[in-house]
């Protein structure tokens, strides 16, 4: 089975226990380091082909309407909540704004949505 990659952008430079639910469901995870990566997202995603990027910032838009308008990226933004995030990767988004949300249950539910969705 292929391993899920995906790239966290923060506008804080966190993301740190996101990543860790991504490992912990399997997949592979990038975070951009330093402040306003959030805007970094759509880049970084393209560099390492990810499957999907997950920003965070306060109205959790910016980085991924960047990524979206830059490399055409289906986004959904301004999520508040991990269930909002499993609907967008049912519909197919590759691009997930977020408001501040940095826990694992985020990062490990979105990740097992996406291998039941694209290799259930």
């Amino acid at each position: 089975m292929t391993t899920i990659k995906v790239v966290i952008g923060d506008r804080l430079g966190k993301g740190q226990k996101v990543g860790l639910g991504v490992e912990a469901a399997g997949g592979s995870v990038t975070v951009i380091p330093g402040m306003a990566a959030d805007m970094k997202l759509g880049d970084v995603m393209h560099q390492e082909q990810a499957d999907f990027g997950i920003s965070f910032c306060g109205s959790g838009g910016a980085g991924a309407i960047t990524a979206q308008t830059k490399y055409g990226y289906k986004a959904r933004y301004g999520m508040r909540s991990v269930e909002e995030g499993v609907t967008a990767i049912n519909e197919g988004c590759n691009v997930l704004g977020f408001g501040f949300m940095d826990k694992e249950e985020l990062g490990q539910k979105l990740v097992e949505a996406f291998i039941k969705k694209h290799h259930g």
